[in-house]
């Protein structure tokens, strides 16, 4: 299961409307891929195609789709966005991350 906070769904709703996405039928599709300074990262973007290996959550009104394979890294994340100084963005909380670089953006396990 994919969590995302009450700030990071209003962005979404924002951003996917902007997009030309509708957040009650479309997803947020969220990965993981090889890269970054700490070895994985994080993948996020609109989308309203389901593939065969697709799992697909909602939380906080939010469909979430995610590969099988990133599934087994990202299972207990929370979906945050921040406005802070250190830069505006989504954040992935991942409790399963040993490591992260200074910039949130990628992890190792």
């Amino acid at each position: 299961m994919i969590q995302v906070s009450e700030i990071a769904k209003h962005k979404v709703i924002e951003m996917m409307a902007a997009d030309g996405f509708d957040s009650t039928t479309d997803f947020v599709r969220v990965g993981v891929k090889s890269g970054g300074c700490s070895g994985l990262s994080y993948e996020l973007k609109f989308d309203n195609h389901q593939l065969e290996n697709d799992k697909i959550f909602e939380n906080n009104n939010i469909k979430i789709i995610v590969d099988k394979k990133s599934f087994l890294y990202l299972v207990g994340t929370t979906l945050d966005y921040s406005g802070g100084l250190n830069g505006t963005g989504f954040v992935f909380n991942n409790p399963n991350a040993n490591r992260t670089c200074g910039c949130g953006e990628s992890f190792s396990l």
